[in-house]
């Protein structure tokens, strides 16, 4: 039985969405003003695994994402310019110009991470209406104010304010720092409508005059028009819960007299090298500098091992970005990449027969547990150890020689493409063909029986020759007791 870690209420529980073999499914998505960095391919690799597995246990699951694109402004509360339009100010385009730029970057770096798109991605910019319909509902309940344009929501209208981050309002209203706008009744209020001042690029037409949506309003609004007023899951970063995710909670729940979420799942950060990542400490790193080997870094990075490396840690713990780490992660991926690419190409050669009961309990056991871990809160780093430890029975396998059939090698090959392809998004049908880096496998195989004849006909000066030319070339020869394989280095 799947288990969940649940934000409301801080605790594992056992997953039962509200209609049966369906899943409903909303993650907070990118503010596109600039390109995706390390930190959102934590987030966005995390909950596409969420997404995969739900629908390798058989759920009918429709997952929404955003693309933010207006409203979150530059303090991410009540204050200061839109994200977007000081972005397009500052490089002196249009507002949607800057959106659609870094919205199809953002899909270019999702793209090579191997995160499977959302079913829909709805962005906040086309639902300004649906927006205005929430803030005046709001308004008819009671639960919201306006004053010389800017509409507030009334936090001590809602009783269970808090309920989300487990915050106290009494101590927030009372022992506030922050200073209170002289149109806010109290400093916990946050704006659904913001009246748009004279050099505001990005404004609506409203009842209350020319505007924009605050930042909340867009993902109540989007979940609830393609998922309903009650939903399974609410992904996104841990940085979110307050206020932007306990403000949803409160006007959606106002507003539609329903749960909004089930299960409220939040993805931790990132760090480098032991410190919180940020542009004025040097060390923000993009997803495209990154795939670059740009400054900071040394080497690129390919995106798969980027994928690998996320993956090894539990999506609710911090990821800590540094040189060794990545290595380490390089490592265990190319070990994954080897032993699928050596069981391919084995399969065409292989005699046929059955699997036989050793590999049979080897992979029936490997599944079991891999399932185990994905159980448990979608443990994903528990879940690659269980990949790993099945790399190193096969590696092993496969250097001793012993002979395995057609139909084992298959088995074997179909479990990978299952779990570590299909659930974990690590090995693609490519994987183990894309490392032959341009080689005709049919050539190598050629050297390699030119070598075993040359050998045979004791010329070993020669044989050793075609074996260090082909090192040279990247290719590893392995003599075993079942013939000679071959791996890149």
């Amino acid at each position: 039985m799947l288990k969940v870690y649940n934000s409301l209420g801080r605790e594992l529980q056992q997953f039962n969405p509200l209609r049966e073999g369906s899943v409903r499914i909303y993650v907070c998505g990118p503010t596109v003003y600039g390109h995706s960095h390390i930190g959102h391919a934590k987030s966005y690799v995390s909950f596409d695994v969420v997404v995969r597995y739900l629908r390798y246990l058989g759920y009918n699951v429709r997952y929404v994402q955003n693309i933010t694109d207006v409203g979150h402004l530059t303090d991410d509360a009540d204050q200061g310019e839109d994200k977007v339009g000081q972005k397009a100010r500052e490089m002196g385009l249009e507002p949607m110009e800057v959106a659609e730029k870094f919205t199809r970057s953002y899909f270019e770096d999702m793209d090579a991470l191997n995160v499977q798109r959302a079913d829909i991605c709805p962005r906040a910019s086309g639902h300004i209406p649906e927006q205005i319909e929430l803030v005046q509902t709001l308004l008819d309940r009671g639960h919201a104010y306006e004053v010389d344009g800017n509409v507030y929501y009334d936090v001590s209208t809602f009783e269970e304010y808090g309920k989300l981050s487990g915050r106290d309002l009494d101590e927030m209203m009372g022992g506030s720092r922050v200073e209170v706008r002289g149109d806010k009744r109290n400093p916990a209020d946050f704006a659904l409508w913001k009246r748009a001042e004279g050099g505001h690029i990005m404004r609506w037409n409203s009842p209350w005059g020319e505007g924009f949506p605050g930042w909340h309003a867009e993902c109540s609004v989007m979940a609830n028009t393609y998922l309903g007023d009650t939903i399974d899951i609410h992904g996104g970063g841990i940085e979110n819960i307050f206020p932007h995710h306990e403000n949803e909670v409160a006007q959606t729940e106002a507003a539609t007299g329903q749960q909004f979420v089930r299960y409220w799942m939040h993805n931790n950060m990132v760090t480098v090298e032991g410190q919180k990542m940020g542009k004025s400490l040097g060390n923000f790193i993009t997803l495209k500098e990154a795939f670059a080997g740009k400054p900071p870094l040394d080497t690129p990075i390919r995106p798969m091992v980027l994928r690998y490396f996320i993956l090894t840690s539990h999506y609710r713990k911090p990821l800590d970005f540094s040189t060794e780490a990545l290595e380490a992660a390089r490592k265990g991926f190319e070990r994954i990449e080897k032993a699928v690419g050596r069981v391919r190409r084995a399969i065409e050669g292989a005699p046929e027969g059955e699997t036989g009961e050793t590999i049979r309990n080897m992979l029936e056991e490997n599944k079991e547990e891999f399932l185990e871990a994905m159980n448990n809160d979608f443990n994903t780093a528990g879940a690659v150890g269980v990949i790993n430890e099945l790399t190193r029975e096969v590696l092993g396998i496969m250097d001793s020689g012993e002979q395995l059939s057609q139909e084992a090698l298959s088995s074997i090959y179909d479990h990978y493409q299952e779990l570590a392809g299909d659930v974990l998004g690590i090995v693609t049908p490519e994987t183990g063909a894309e490392t032959e880096k341009g080689l005709e496998k049919e050539l190598i195989q050629a050297m390699i029986d030119l070598r075993s004849r040359l050998r045979e006909e004791g010329n070993y000066e020669m044989a050793d020759s075609v074996r260090d030319r082909l090192a040279e070339l990247g290719v590893e020869l392995k003599d075993t007791p079942g013939g000679t394989a071959w791996e890149l280095k």
